[in-house]
């Protein structure tokens, strides 16, 4: 990679993001080491408006408009072949970065030749932070804490507390078992060799997914708290929360039967143990809504 070319290539996959996009590009900077930072918006809704938008206002923004939704993972691969800079940034639409952040994870990233993927701290609107962003790759024991509500309700214990690590330090960094799409961080190099996202993850699993290839392939993943950027979560998908809920499970489910699931046994146990978290989740959430509206 030549020294003059971009030090960082950001994808975004917008997906009716008009609203999202203009805090999101203001935040990125236009050089980052003394290079260029390229960026890259894959419009996965055609005739909304960003393309003539992004041209107006966004001049030196690549818009790649494939005429239809790709979904997340197949319009990020598209975005990654169009993109040369040596360190790449899957990123979320609803985010507001800042030069420091992604200073300081590039950084790391050209320096550190086992970080695979990086990730700062993600806080949400409210100011707390956005959990998904540090996690491990959850045994049957986290996800059954996870569904029952036992690391909701017991965050700072270890024990009930693995999936996202709530016990660990919010402003220390270490390596985890997974981090979010909505900022995903890694030296181009890592996704020659590991390769990019798995198509067949429509939306949700596929940053797990990638995760447990770069992590398979010897690379860490790395969570850095000392860090913070925005991440507005939500604005970008449907406002349905139970059935994203039970489409994120799906997915996780899907990832477990390709990376886990290699006898018939193992496919069985994963699909009924998936099948089993995602009612109790929802029956916590019946159940929450119904005490939300139970008279004073």
């Amino acid at each position: 990679m030549s020294a003059s070319g971009p030090s960082l290539s950001v994808i975004i996959v917008a997906y009716r993001s008009r609203a999202e996009l203009p805090a999101c590009l203001g935040s990125l900077p236009a050089t980052l080491l003394g290079r260029p930072v390229e960026v890259c918006v894959v419009n996965n809704s055609p005739g909304d408006g960003v393309a003539e938008w992004v041209a107006r206002d966004f001049p030196q923004v690549r818009l790649v408009e494939p005429g239809t939704n790709l979904g997340f993972g197949r319009a990020n691969n598209l975005g990654y072949r169009a993109t040369t800079g040596e360190c790449v940034l899957f990123l979320n639409p609803d985010t507001i970065s800042n030069t420091a952040a992604l200073e300081h994870c590039v950084q790391r990233a050209l320096a550190e030749p086992a970080l695979g993927l990086i990730s700062p701290q993600l806080v949400l609107a409210d100011g707390t932070m956005d959990l998904a962003c540090r996690r491990s790759i959850p045994t049957l024991w986290d996800g059954f804490c996870r569904a029952s509500g036992l690391a909701a309700a017991f965050p700072r214990t270890a024990f009930f507390s693995g999936y996202n690590l709530t016990h660990r330090p919010v402003d220390g960094t270490y390596e985890v078992g997974a981090i979010n799409g909505a900022f995903m961080l890694g030296r181009r190099d890592v996704f020659e060799k590991v390769g990019q996202f798995d198509e067949q993850f429509f939306m949700y699993g596929d940053d797990l997914d990638l995760c447990i290839r770069v992590a398979r392939a010897g690379y860490q993943i790395v969570y850095d708290g000392r860090q913070r950027i925005t991440h507005l979560k939500g604005l970008s998908v449907a406002k349905d929360l139970d059935r994203m809920s039970a489409a994120i499970f799906d997915a996780n489910r899907d990832v477990y039967l390709k990376h886990f699931g290699t006898s018939a046994l193992a496919r069985a146990k994963w699909r009924a143990m998936f099948g089993l978290w995602k009612r109790v989740a929802r029956l916590r959430a019946k159940w929450r809504g119904h005490r939300a509206v139970r008279p004073v």
